[in-house]
C-alpha cells in the first residue's frame, strides 16, 4: 500500500505549521521549504481548512495555522479522509470470475482496517519527537 502524493502533501504541511503556532504559516514558505508546487498546496490547504485542520485567513497578510493543537490530530482519521477508505481491490467492478468464491478482498479489507486503526494510535504531536526533525522544520524561518 502506497500513500497517494495529496496524503504526503497534507502530512508535511501539518508538521510544518506545528512547528511554527506562533505565526501565520504561507503557500509560498511551505512551497520554498519542500519544493513544492503552489498549485498542488493550495488544494492541500483548501482541503485541510475544510476538513478542521487548519484555520485559513485571506487577505495581505494572511496564511493558515492549525485549527487545534497537534495532539488533536488523529493519523489515522487525517489518512482516511485523504485515502479515502475505498476497497484495496474491487472484485466486482473488474467482472472477476472468482469473484462470488474468492476470500482475497476480504482480507485485504481486514489488512486495511488493520493499518487505519494502527495509524489511529498516533497524533500530529507523535511524529514531531524526533528533534532532528523539529530543529530542521525550525529552523527553515
Amino acid at each position: 500500500m502506497q500513500l497517494n502524493r495529496f496524503t504526503d502533501y497534507s502530512l508535511r504541511v501539518l508538521f510544518y505549521v506545528a512547528m511554527h503556532p506562533e505565526q501565520l504559516t504561507t503557500l509560498s514558505e511551505i512551497a520554498r521549504f519542500y519544493d513544492i508546487s503552489l498549485e498542488h498546496l493550495r488544494k492541500v490547504v483548501h482541503a485541510l481548512g475544510k476538513s478542521g485542520h487548519l484555520q485559513t485567513f485571506r487577505g495581505k497578510n494572511g496564511g493558515f495555522r492549525l485549527a487545534q493543537p497537534p495532539e488533536a490530530i488523529n493519523l489515522g482519521e487525517l489518512i482516511m479522509q485523504t485515502e479515502g477508505a475505498t476497497p484495496l481491490i474491487d472484485c466486482h467492478r473488474s467482472h472477476c470470475r472468482l469473484a462470488a468464491s474468492c476470500t482475497l478482498q476480504d482480507a485485504l479489507a481486514e489488512a486495511q482496517q488493520a493499518f487505519f486503526d494502527s495509524l489511529s494510535r498516533h497524533t500530529l504531536a507523535d511524529l514531531l519527537v524526533s528533534r532532528a526533525m523539529r530543529k530542521q522544520l525550525i529552523a527553515s524561518q
